[in-house]
Formats: structure tokens, C-alpha cells, sequence
């Protein structure tokens, strides 16, 4: 039986498959036994420059420590400017090579650029994904430089449209990350997007690593329960195929 969603429940994820997400986040979680979702991506620049992006074995080792490794797709398109066939072998894509380097299948998805659709929802609940997270998007209107969203209510969202409650950014600081983590009560779980910490490649959604250990401190501060997405199945029913 799930156990209830306590107070200050976050989930933390992380997109892209930036470098400083093993090199300056993992340590950091490691150390406060928190957990976190780290969505994988070939890509924007991946494939081409390793020094700001993981090679897969560096992703295995996030894997080994721990961590939860998911699924972002092969090329990070806009889901609905793909067909379903496209879609899904961009989706295989990432499964083929996470089993390839020993990494388990994965089983949450966050869609690229927070773009989602009917078509893609069933293209990944068919696939079997338990969990997807997308963006602020439509309760509020996207800002590609961070923002504010929506706590996830299990009551009222689907497990494949979970929101996200804070997307860091320039445009996000420390008093936007303390009110979504203050939306974390009452059957609700703040769900917290990140990308590079920092990102070298895409300013728009850089975290400076200053702030990101002020975010920390606040977590640990205020006794939150830190999980990856795929950890809220303690607590909800995702989807089951």
C-alpha cells in the first residue's frame, strides 16, 4: 500500500546530461543521502563535446551511485513535431544504450523542451514509462529563462503530465525556490527542474553553483524528503501497463 506524501516532498531533476550534474551535483546529494532523476538526452551538443557533456560510462556512474537515470529521448525534438514511430525510436534509442553500459530500463520520461501532446502521452504510456514530467505549461505560460509551476497534485494531474513546480533559470532565485518548495503540503509534491550547475552551453537555464548550494541548505534546512521522480511510486500509483 503507498504511503502518504509527506510535507516537503521534492523531486529533483536534472536535464540534459550536462557534466557538472556528476562533477558538482552528485557529491553535493551524495552527501545528504538525497535522491534525483537525471534525464539523458544525445542531443544538443552530447555527442560532440565531452567536456561539458558525460560520456555514457560517466552516466553508468551516476547510475552506480545510485541515482536515477531516465529517459529524454535521442535528438530532444519537439515530441509533437515527430511522428509515433519517430518518437518511439528516439525513445528505444536511450533504452538500447542504457542497457548496453548497465543501466536498468528506464522507467520516467521528461519530454525536451517541455513540449507535450496527446500523441506523445500515449506513445509513452504505451512504451510502459510509470512517470513523465513536463514543464509549468499550461497553468502557466512558459518561461524558457525559469519560473513558476504548479505543486504535483496525484489527485488531479496524470503520472505522465506531472509539472514542474520550479524551473531554475536567470529568472529564478532563491525566494521562487522557496515558494515551490513550500507548495509541498497537503497531498502534495514539489517537482523541481535543473539543467547545467552550472550550464556553460544554454545560459537560459544556468543555475550558478553558489545558488545551487543555497538551495541545499534550504532543503536540508527545512527537513525535506528529497527522491527522484521515479521514487514517488512509494507514495502514488503510476501508470501500469
Amino acid at each position: 500500500m503507498a504511503e502518504p506524501i509527506p510535507d516537503g516532498l521534492v523531486c529533483l531533476t536534472f536535464d540534459d546530461g550536462v557534466k557538472s550534474q556528476l562533477t558538482f551535483v552528485a557529491p553535493i546529494l551524495k552527501e545528504l543521502g538525497y535522491g534525483a532523476t537525471f534525464y539523458i538526452s544525445e542531443g544538443l551538443r552530447f555527442l560532440e563535446d565531452k567536456t561539458r557533456y558525460m560520456t555514457w560510462e560517466e552516466i553508468a556512474d551516476l547510475d552506480g551511485q545510485g541515482f536515477e537515470i531516465g529517459n529524454h529521448t535521442r535528438a530532444h525534438k519537439n515530441v509533437n513535431d515527430q511522428t509515433d514511430e519517430e518518437l518511439l525510436d528516439d525513445i528505444l534509442h536511450i533504452d538500447r544504450l542504457c542497457a548496453e553500459h548497465g543501466i536498468g530500463k528506464p522507467t520516467t520520461f521528461c519530454y525536451p523542451g517541455y513540449a507535450h501532446g496527446e500523441r506523445a502521452v500515449t506513445v509513452i504510456r504505451n512504451h510502459g514509462f510509470q512517470f513523465a514530467r513536463r514543464g509549468t505549461a499550461p497553468e502557466v505560460e512558459y518561461d524558457r529563462e525559469g519560473g513558476l509551476g504548479p505543486a504535483y497534485d496525484p489527485e488531479s494531474h496524470d503520472p505522465l503530465l506531472i509539472p514542474t513546480t520550479g524551473a531554475a533559470g536567470p529568472n529564478y532565485g532563491m525566494d521562487d525556490f522557496k515558494w515551490s518548495v513550500d507548495q509541498a503540503v497537503d497531498g502534495k509534491a514539489c517537482v523541481l527542474t535543473l539543467h547545467g550547475v552550472p550550464d556553460l552551453d544554454h545560459a537560459w537555464v544556468n543555475t550558478d553553483p553558489e545558488d545551487f548550494e543555497a538551495y541545499i541548505r534550504y532543503l536540508s534546512d527545512s527537513g525535506c524528503t528529497v527522491i527522484s521522480l521515479a521514487s514517488l511510486s512509494r507514495y502514488v500509483d503510476g501508470v501500469t501497463n
